[in-house]
């Protein structure tokens, strides 16, 4: 939340100076303390430098085998300032942004968050925890109320810290002054982010908020256990297949969670989960949701905030929403079973240039002693078109995953949108993408069966659009209020449709994009034109072909498309039916 700044941490054991990108987000338990910031008040970038003397890497190709050891860096790259003023406030374009001018007294600037003062009434604080660049978490005994007797975890953000903090530069006393007010409301929103998700078994649950005329004191569930880091580590690096699913399942039904409520995390990692106790069955919390975010389905974020090392493509291209998180959980699970970073470099631009060019390399040991399965999941999950990364719903879905015990799979939000997509949908594409669901694998109809069934068909296996909005309503917390989710599920719910048998839900459900990331994707293609072409095939009006596409009647039609249709018949080529099958995506193709 609010000013980012970058500086190096060193490793003492390899004299190596690791790149660290710092938000004003601090670690719920065991945060290392860092040395001052050497970088200038800029957001990093993947690419070269205009400063002199900043550090720069040559482009990576390949992605280089590096042991996991400590440190790892804390958050966070730094958000475009205005930017995120302009998305937050509606202003049209980021240089409408109004800048404040004056010191933080002359704008009026509210420190005062409205939590409640009495905190030293309710707990008797303990000793420090934890360290982090922002603030610092202590232990505490509840005194009275429902928790007395009980001890729990108290974060300390320190009011002067938001804004005392951001003052790096005089060049930027206005960036500051704007800064400021992000960073306060950051404050609120991570409080609103909390309360809100309160009741997932694996997240730390959140008691209470208060403050005083110094900090604000955020009251959370104690976690005893440790950092999955740490647990990592002594292991030796990795966990075994099955040690690592149980993980990924908890980490997975967290997220999952999180993003059907609107809520992308943006800094996951090893540190930010914790396990209850210091037993080995225990489970494992989510903590650290400082950098999150609300986001609806249909909305994209552009400030770049999160750990270089977990960071996803799209994040350093600034558009992003939930799929920045599955990026994140690819890399933890590369983590556990391999006991290596999937990028890395020694400066943090080189690890956004292997995040961005880098392949992954699954030839060196322990890859081709694991399982096929597991391989296919993190290379689902470390695609770097986040159009075709698994979904969290999906990932526990996956083969690897799929008959681990007392999995439960959530109602999944992509969902939504690709049957709204499909409603709006010529029957050309309808038809396309029906031939297409009939050559989804056994594993991909179970997702979409438990989809289906979540989404509570009638006595008849029907359903409606309003089935859409009572199964979600079913699943609404108070983040989902707030994150306008329910605008869009409303609209979703409002369009006027025929009822859909599980056969039309299939193909109105399916992603093309993520079939397009599969190994097996010219087999499904191949084979769902063959169908196409023995039940839906027809001669096509290149009018109609265009305004499927929604091209410009600017755009000469007969050009752009003159190779999607067979001159024999008339009838869409295999190249022309792959491109439909894509839908919107296909309107950006073939300018001539």
């Amino acid at each position: 939340m609010g000013l980012c700044q970058g500086k190096h941490i060193e490793n003492s054991q390899t004299q190596v100076a690791n790149p660290v990108i710092q938000c004003n987000s601090d670690s719920t338990v065991n945060s290392e303390t860092s040395k001052a910031s050497k970088f200038p008040f800029y957001s990093p970038s993947p690419v070269p430098s205009a400063f002199k003397n900043s550090p720069s890497n040559s482009s990576v190709s390949s992605t280089p085998l590096r042991i996991f050891k400590r440190p790892f860096p804390p958050p966070s790259p730094a958000k475009h300032i205005k930017a995120l003023l302009a998305r937050r406030h509606g202003s049209v374009k980021p240089n409408e942004a109004s800048i404040p001018e004056g010191n933080e007294d002359e704008i009026g600037l509210d420190k005062n968050f409205g939590f409640s003062k009495q905190l030293l009434a309710k707990y008797e604080l303990g000793e420090e925890m934890g360290r982090g660049h922002f603030g610092y978490t202590c232990s505490a005994k509840a005194k009275k109320g429902e928790l007395k007797g009980q001890d729990v975890a108290v974060k300390v953000i320190p009011k002067s810290k938001v804004v005392a903090s951001l003052t790096l530069d005089v060049l930027f006393v206005n960036l500051v002054q704007m800064t400021t007010a992000i960073a306060i409301e950051d404050v609120r929103r991570e409080v609103k982010i909390l309360h809100g998700l309160t009741g997932h078994k694996n997240l730390a649950q959140f008691y209470d908020a208060f403050e005083d005329d110094d900090n604000v004191y955020i009251v959370m569930e104690l976690c005893k256990g440790g950092e999955l880091l740490d647990r990592i580590l002594s292991r030796g690096g990795k966990y075994s297949e099955g040690d690592a699913k149980a993980v990924m399942v908890q980490i997975l039904s967290v997220v999952a969670f999180c993003h059907l409520q609107g809520v992308v995390h943006r800094d996951l990692k090893p540190e930010n989960f914790l396990f209850s106790s210091k037993d080995e069955s225990s489970p494992l919390k989510a903590i650290d949701f400082g950098l999150s975010d609300f986001v609806k389905p249909d909305e994209r974020l552009n400030d770049i905030v999160g750990s270089a090392y977990y960071v996803a493509p799209e994040v350093l291209h600034r558009s992003y929403g939930t799929e920045a998180d599955m990026w994140s959980i690819g890399v933890i699970a590369y983590i556990l079973l391999c006991g290596s970073r999937p990028f890395w470099a020694r400066t943090e631009s080189g690890i956004f240039r292997a995040v961005l060019k880098a392949d992954l390399s699954f030839e060196e040991a322990p890859w081709p002693s694991l399982s096929s399965d597991a391989k296919d999941f993190v290379k689902r999950l470390l695609n770097k078109d986040y159009r075709k990364r698994l979904t969290a719903a999906q990932a526990l879905s996956h083969p690897w995953l799929y008959d681990y015990q007392d999995i439960k799979i959530p109602l999944d939000m992509i969902i939504y949108r690709l049957v709204k997509a499909y409603i709006c949908s010529t029957s050309l594409r309808k038809s396309a993408l029906g031939a297409l669901a009939k050559t989804l694998t056994v594993a991909q109809l179970a997702y979409l069966r438990e989809q289906f069934t979540l989404l509570g068909p009638n006595k008849s296996g029907l359903i409606t659009m309003q089935n859409f909005k009572t199964a979600l309503m079913k699943n609404s917390t108070d983040a989902m209020k707030n994150s306008r989710v329910l605008e869009y599920i409303n609209m979703v719910s409002s369009i006027q449709f025929r009822k859909l048998d599980f056969e039309e839900f299939c193909s109105a459900a399916i992603s093309v994009h993520q079939l397009e990331g599969m190994e097996s994707w010219e087999q499904h293609a191949h084979r769902a034109y063959e169908l196409f072409e023995k039940d839906g095939n027809r001669p096509i009006v290149i009018e109609e072909l265009a305004s499927e596409l929604a091209l410009s009647p600017s755009v000469p039609v007969h050009v752009v498309l003159q190779d999607w249709i067979r001159h024999s018949d008339g009838k869409l080529s295999f190249l022309g039916y792959v491109r439909l099958l894509r839908g919107p995506s296909s309107r950006s193709v073939q300018k001539p």
